[in-house]
């Protein structure tokens, strides 16, 4: 099964795919759509969905995670990260592909073990998890590769069956 875990935002739209092979989780694609800030939001809106359109449409996910909106800290963030999860909703069902919401706690449990772990512990355990050489980059791109592998791991639970 391969699966596609999103980071949205409108800066920097972090995506990775992974594939899940009887439980056997491996990298196959990862990186981030990345947008300048003097580009009008139309435009760098589109620029995310025609680089994730073209990206679904080429690894063909079974399956989308995205983190649940999450008003934390910096409330002024929400309505970018709110627009770029539009675009990332949009895409999946335009291209058919199931989506699976998640909570940063979710994520963080499934990949360290505890819900509260901080970003680099998230981090190291990407990298070791999915044999990478290095630690993926930016952030944005960690915490996409999080939710592929949070989201491999879930989507063929019962429990999610029953969530679409």
């Amino acid at each position: 099964m391969v699966v596609l875990g999103i980071d949205p935002g409108t800066a920097i739209c972090g995506y990775g795919f992974v594939e899940n092979v009887e439980g056997n989780i491996k990298a196959l694609h990862y990186g981030a759509v990345t947008t300048s800030s003097k580009a009008r939001m139309q435009d760098r809106l589109a620029k995310i969905y025609d680089n994730l359109d073209a990206m679904i449409k080429r690894y063909k996910p079974e399956v989308i995670g995205i983190e649940k909106l999450f008003f934390g800290r910096n409330s002024t963030t929400a309505i970018p990260v709110g627009q770029a999860r539009g675009i990332v909703l949009l895409a999946a069902v335009k291209n058919d592909v199931e989506i699976l919401e998640l909570t940063p706690n979710e994520v963080k449990q499934s990949i360290t073990g505890y819900g509260g772990a901080s970003k680099e512990q998230v981090i190291y355990m990407v990298t070791k998890l999915l044999h990478l050489s290095e630690e993926p980059k930016p952030d944005d791109v960690a915490d996409a590769l999080a939710i592929a592998i949070c989201t491999a791991h879930m989507a063929n639970t019962f429990a999610w069956r029953n969530k679409v």
